[in-house]
């Protein structure tokens, strides 16, 4: 699974849209750029490698750079195609990635396109490209949007002493065990330390504003009690909740 969260983008190079129709057959030699295309009506399919890959308005799709393909037009539609570069490789071949909401993505495309025609907004392009990119990884890492009302509840309650994986599976409408099986499929880890990880960041950055006590700090992230908090501190970052707050008071303005 691509993590594309590490997508280090270093231009944008032009924006466009390409109707396909159907029946419609074309070989691409070496493309020049990676490429994020999407639709909201038709079906295009890609064949590379004897390998197909479909995008759909359920599917968006991020084109390979310097690869050969070939390229069927399934249904009739329009493409928008945004061509970028990166600083590091990102992939020889597609990637395949569930769209949540085409209308949104359509509305950022649009926007892209308005801001593309003066150079002074390129910094803003590819903010919003980047946006682009965290609404699809969000829906690629909540398994295709089943975890996605679990996440946003996580998202604002994580401090919760009361957050269950029981009630984050009943935002899912799914059973428990398979909530916890789905979670670890997508994210690598059980919802449980995923929670513990988040927590531990929050507390991170307010030991490095040094500004609350201890204990507060323990409260307000969510742990049971400020024994339970340093334990758990220590064990993910190597210091303590004291070591940690001293080291970044050297670092302060």
């Amino acid at each position: 699974m691509h993590n594309l969260n590490n997508i280090v983008v270093s231009d944008i190079v032009d924006i466009t849209s390409v109707f396909s129709k159907k029946g419609r057959f074309e070989k691409m030699n070496n493309r020049k750029h990676y490429g994020l295309s999407f639709c909201t009506e038709g079906q295009i399919t890609y064949t590379l490698n004897n390998k197909s890959y479909v995008s759909d308005p359920h599917h968006a799709v991020i084109l390979p750079k310097g690869q050969n393909y070939t390229i069927c037009g399934d249904k009739t539609g329009v493409f928008p195609v945004i061509n970028f570069e990166c600083a590091d490789f990102l992939s020889d071949t597609f990637i395949v990635l569930p769209i949540e909401n085409t209308d949104i993505l359509m509305r950022d495309f649009i926007q892209l396109k308005k801001l593309q025609l003066f150079e002074k907004n390129r910094a803003k392009v590819i903010s919003i490209f980047y946006n682009i990119i965290y609404n699809l990884s969000v829906s690629v890492l909540s398994g295709n949007g089943i975890l996605l009302p679990a996440i946003k509840y996580l998202e604002n309650n994580y401090s919760s002493p009361n957050l269950t994986n029981e009630i984050l599976a009943e935002k899912c409408h799914i059973s428990e065990i398979h909530f916890r099986n789905l979670f670890k499929e997508h994210y690598g880890t059980t919802p449980h330390q995923y929670i513990i990880d988040v927590r531990i960041n929050k507390a991170k950055q307010l030991l490095a504003d040094g500004m609350l006590k201890i204990n507060t700090i323990s409260e307000e992230c969510g742990f049971s009690n400020p024994y339970h908090f340093s334990r758990l501190f220590k064990e993910k970052t190597g210091l303590t909740p004291t070591e940690y707050l001293n080291q970044n008071r050297s670092l302060k303005l």
